[in-house]
């Protein structure tokens, strides 16, 4: 019976948890900064810029939007196709390369 009338209610979560979360975003952003400003160069530093606005998002979507209670079908329903997406999206860029590079071996560079 409580069980019923907590989730009726609503569940409510610590102002710890959301702290602890925002102190993790102010640091996974100064590692964002700290790229630019040891000015680290070429593939290394998009990686690691991209890797920390993933890092960020997954924490926004699972804690500030409540993604990590959800039920899994809900999840399932919100991360396959964003999934499929970037799967088609690498695809897609894999593909443009093999053409380019079709292209200049084929008609040359261009010059």
């Amino acid at each position: 019976m409580a069980q019923a009338t907590a989730h009726a209610q609503g569940q409510q979560h610590p102002i710890k948890l959301y702290l602890v979360v925002w102190a993790w975003l102010f640091v996974l952003s100064a590692c964002s900064y700290f790229v630019d400003y040891f000015q680290v160069q070429g593939l290394l530093r998009y990686a690691l810029i991209v890797l920390f606005m993933l890092l960020k998002a997954g924490l926004i979507v699972a804690i500030f939007m409540h993604m990590a209670w959800e039920r899994l079908s809900l999840v399932y329903a919100i991360l396959v196709p964003i999934s499929a997406v970037l799967v088609f999206v690498t695809i897609m860029v894999l593909e443009a390369d093999y053409t380019l590079l079709s292209r200049i071996v084929f008609f040359g560079s261009g010059s």
